[in-house]
């Protein structure tokens, strides 16, 4: 077993050391990215305080389908957010699929909207950019090279 002289033990950063690495790779990060990312701990913060309804649900029967859903919706957000993070090729696709979990909650304020409620006409016109703008944003060529991890 090899020992490491004291110079080259001390050359390895500690986990706490690598706070600013993480902050540069934030930083250059293309706008799409970050908004992304924005959007992707947005969803996990709606996921935290909705999880008490599904709790609720779990009290009734241990597996249900709501519940079995938002746990893979919980997942799946926080695997792309590791990934994204990490800077890896995947992470786009993964960023793609979820920004597309959008059309569901569009398709719904607008069906509302269409029924007559017109309060709602704001809520479908932002979530129509924001699906719009998190697209566009994930599929420059910039946001190719930013993910260069294999």
């Amino acid at each position: 077993m090899s020992r490491r002289s004291p110079a080259a033990a001390a050359a390895v950063p500690t986990a706490w050391q690598n706070r600013p690495a993480m902050l540069e790779t934030i930083g250059a990060m293309p706008g799409g990215v970050k908004l992304f990312l924005a959007y992707g701990l947005i969803l996990l913060a709606i996921l935290g305080l909705a999880m008490r309804w599904v709790v609720d649900q779990a009290i009734d029967a241990p597996v249900s389908l709501i519940g079995v859903a938002w746990m893979a919706l919980l997942a799946y957000t926080i695997f792309t957010l590791t990934l994204v993070l990490q800077r890896k090729q995947v992470a786009r696709g993964l960023a793609i699929g979820l920004t597309s979990l959008l059309v569901f909650p569009f398709s719904a304020v607008a069906w509302f909207g269409l029924t007559g409620i017109r309060s709602q006409v704001p809520a479908t016109a932002f979530l129509l950019a924001l699906a719009g703008l998190l697209l566009l944003g994930l599929t420059r060529p910039a946001v190719r090279a930013f993910f260069n991890e294999p």
